[in-house]
């Protein structure tokens, strides 16, 4: 069980905050809920106590796994088959990864939809995968480092150019 103040991740949603545990009375039944607000959508969520764990709710990831994702972003390999500008199997891999809540998994969307924008221009179904990628990524960040969303989007981005930067050299060295 939760309490007031811990941070966690909500899948699909991102990380926020618990603000409250009340009883709650919802079609006839009362219940406890937690009062999840995720300050990057400016949202506020009721989730019944009892069905928290099996909506994937989670505690926040700790610092080192936070600075473990961002030094490893970039390693590992992406399909080649992803690349075909229409792969319905590898966006269905990507929804069960978003919907996992893992940071890790979140990452690897990001870094095999970014290694595909750079070959050609993502469709609106990718591109809102990526976005959302990234949103989740970010807000776990700033409920980890407690840094402000400007500066996780920006420690988020230099990785992703750092990235870029290293394969231009790759490439121009031959």
């Amino acid at each position: 069980m939760f309490q007031v103040g811990d941070k966690v991740l909500y899948p699909m949603y991102g990380a926020g905050i618990i603000d409250s545990i009340e009883e709650k009375e919802v079609l006839g039944v009362k219940g406890q809920y937690y009062l999840l607000n995720i300050p990057h959508v400016n949202m506020e969520i009721m989730i019944p106590v009892g069905k928290a764990e099996d909506l994937g709710i989670r505690q926040v990831v700790n610092s080192e796994v936070v600075d473990d994702v961002l030094r490893f972003f970039f390693e590992g390999d992406t399909d080649p088959v992803m690349f075909e500008s229409n792969n319905r199997f590898y966006r269905d891999i990507n929804k069960k990864k978003m919907k996992s809540g893992d940071i890790y998994q979140e990452s690897e969307i990001i870094r095999d939809l970014t290694r595909k924008s750079n070959l050609h221009k993502l469709g609106m179904e990718d591109n809102n995968m990526l976005h959302t990628a990234l949103q989740l990524v970010t807000s776990e960040i700033v409920q980890v480092k407690g840094v402000e969303m400007e500066k996780a989007v920006e420690m988020l981005q230099s990785v992703i150019n750092q990235a870029k930067d290293e394969k231009e050299k790759q490439e121009a060295l031959g």
